[in-house]
């Protein structure tokens, strides 16, 4: 099953790409067709998820949008081409049906995921939503929901943001006092 297939998109619609790089981005998803199955359905619900987050605040920025490609390629041991495409497939994704498969990907997320794979997603999560130095408040609503969904405890969600503390405006002032 192609990653596309499986996020809902055609190999050539819907990928904002000229027809001059079409052929590339085919040639890249063919390799993500490429690994097994199971490993590409994780990777493509790990990076909903971060998209999730990057889209609570109703606009993806381009340092989430890095950030997000840098997780992917650590985490998903991708090179560089393929987490872009990975990213933007999540990205888009997330604008045309976030709100209606955002509990459905998470859900299915924690169905198959160890405990350590869950916190580390939350902390990538985090990761996203500091991507541009603050933490905003839909963001932060967001992370709590992802941490329920995948059925995480209160304090580990205080131990992931404690992480990113820089980024959050309530404990970036505390600790300037």
């Amino acid at each position: 099953m192609s990653l596309l297939h499986f996020l809902g998109l055609d190999h050539t619609a819907r990928l904002d790409v000229p027809p001059s790089d079409v052929a590339s981005v085919r040639h890249i998803i063919e390799a993500l067709d490429s690994m097994e199955p199971g490993a590409a359905r994780h990777l493509a619900r790990f990076a909903y998820i971060l998209g999730r987050v990057a889209r609570a605040d109703l606009a993806i920025s381009a340092d989430e949008i890095r950030a997000m490609e840098r997780l992917v390629m650590e985490r998903g041991g991708l090179p560089e081409g393929q987490a872009v495409v990975v990213v933007q497939i999540a990205k888009s994704q997330n604008i045309l049906f976030g709100g209606t498969d955002s509990y459905l990907v998470t859900r299915d997320f924690a169905a198959t995921a160890t405990r350590a794979e869950k916190l580390a997603l939350l902390d990538c999560c985090f990761a996203v939503a500091a991507a541009n130095h603050e933490i905003s408040p839909p963001e932060e609503a967001e992370l709590r929901l992802i941490t329920n969904e995948l059925r995480l405890e209160h304090d580990e969600f205080i131990k992931a943001r404690s992480s990113h503390r820089e980024a959050v405006p309530l404990l970036r002032n505390a600790d300037r006092r």
